[in-house]
């Protein structure tokens, strides 16, 4: 709500396999294929000739990396970037620590589907509490929501292969970090600095090291991987000053 106070429009997608999008089963699901959904739904909207800010998070955080990538070479259905503001994605997998399911769910081989099968409510609720602060862990009505997202469309037999964007992260590392290198798009991060999955302060010195162009909005000292659930207000405060600014 704060976001459409402030912009003329705002579109928020689920991505494949994800919410109430399509879970096709057997899929290759790539960060290359998000990407270009993407850059079709902007074309089919007819935004395409639009310069457009970018807000991600996590695994959006690379999808946002790659059309980065393709903005910055001219590639051809490109979106027209304004700026790009990124938050709490495994963007360098040197510092990037995923749970021990996302593991052997990515590396599981024929153990993955079986897994998948077994996966219930409260392995889901607990394993996703684990990357909430202790003082915004989600209600039970919201972690019900949640579920709900996942299972429908049977998304919860897709999830080791979504998540192979980890290999994917470590496979094309130069080229998506590249890209935030060598961008003269606006860059910021909002950062919740508990994340187990991107670590304070490991995760915050590298961002700096690498991308000493970005700005960067670290949050209170217990918002964990979900800044923008976990710290709704701070999240939008911090995002609104990055756009505010340029």
């Amino acid at each position: 709500e704060g976001l459409t106070q402030r912009f003329h429009r705002v579109i928020a997608l689920d991505f494949v396999g994800f919410g109430f999008s399509d879970k096709p089963r057997p899929h290759h699901y790539s960060i290359f294929e998000q990407a270009s959904i993407v850059e079709g739904l902007v074309r089919h909207l007819g935004l395409h000739h639009q310069r457009i800010n970018l807000l991600s998070h996590d695994y959006g955080d690379t999808v946002a990396q790659e059309l980065l990538h393709r903005y910055e070479h001219n590639k051809t259905g490109r979106i027209l970037i304004n700026s790009l503001c990124l938050s709490n994605g495994g963007i360098f997998p040197e510092t990037h620590y995923p749970r021990f399911i996302q593991k052997i769910l990515k590396d599981g081989g024929l153990l993955s589907p079986v897994i998948t099968r077994l996966m219930n409510f409260f392995f889901f609720s607990r394993g996703l509490g684990a990357v909430f602060g202790p003082y915004t862990q989600p209600s039970q009505a919201e972690y019900w929501d949640m579920w709900t997202a996942v299972r429908t469309n049977d998304g919860n037999l897709v999830v080791d292969s979504i998540l192979q964007y980890i290999n994917q992260r470590k496979k094309h590392r130069d080229r998506w970090v590249g890209a935030l290198m060598s961008t003269s798009v606006p860059l910021h991060l909002i950062y919740g600095p508990l994340d187990p999955v991107n670590p304070h302060p490991e995760f915050l010195q590298l961002y700096k090291k690498v991308l000493p162009m970005s700005t960067v909005s670290v949050l209170d000292d217990h918002i964990s991987h979900y800044p923008q659930l976990e710290d709704p207000t701070g999240f939008l405060n911090a995002y609104l000053n990055f756009i505010n600014s340029f």
